[in-house]
């Protein structure tokens, strides 16, 4: 831009001219990547897999315990937190943006250890008061072979995000193991004696 000084008659003299500049308008940064910032506030979740409920229980948690042939095992999600099961939010800001995920378990997958696998939902815990091989209303399984097991039960999260004008679905998986022991009962009939 150009400017022209006033002589001292207060007339614009061209030869008292002289040039500016204006600063531009403020230049607005771009915002973040919304699920750039969705997945900060995941990592900040310190999400992890389910805590593992089984009947009968794992050779870790009972070193002599023995599951058996045709009976039922009960498998549930056991104590669920908001970090294994959910619903848990989180919020992530940066450049004056800002992003909230909710993240929530829609499913587990049981993995048998023998090629058989099962999808539940939270499971139905074991209750001690039942003794006739009662099958779980919710999720069980019955091995047909007898045999060492590991069994991994894996979380499928789905976590919604929404900020900055946009939404979306971020889904990741998170898996825990146990080993289990698989007995055959053997029947043996014994003969009376007529003595």
């Amino acid at each position: 831009m150009t400017c022209t000084r006033p002589n001292f008659e207060g007339i614009p003299d061209p030869n008292m001219s002289y040039e500016s500049w204006l600063p531009d308008a403020a230049i607005v940064a771009a915002p973040p990547d919304p699920e750039v910032l969705a997945r900060r506030a995941i990592a900040r979740m310190m999400l992890r897999a389910i805590d593992m409920g089984t009947f009968p229980k794992s050779v870790a948690d009972d070193p002599d315990g023995l599951g058996y042939v045709g009976w039922n095992v009960w498998l549930w999600v056991s104590e669920p937190q908001p970090s294994t099961w959910g619903p848990v939010s989180m919020s992530v800001s940066e450049g004056g943006f800002s992003v909230t995920a909710t993240a929530r378990v829609s499913h587990v997958v049981w993995e048998m250890g023998n090629g058989d696998s099962l999808t539940c939902d939270a499971g139905t815990a074991w209750d001690p008061r039942l003794v006739r091989n009662e099958p779980s209303p919710t999720c069980g399984y019955q091995y047909q072979s007898q045999g060492e097991y590991r069994v991994t039960a894996t979380s499928h999260w789905a976590v919604e995000w929404a900020g900055i004008g946009e939404t979306g679905t971020i889904t990741l998986e998170l898996s825990d193991t146990a080993d289990f022991r698989i007995a055959e009962v053997q029947v043996v009939n014994v003969a009376g004696s007529n003595g």
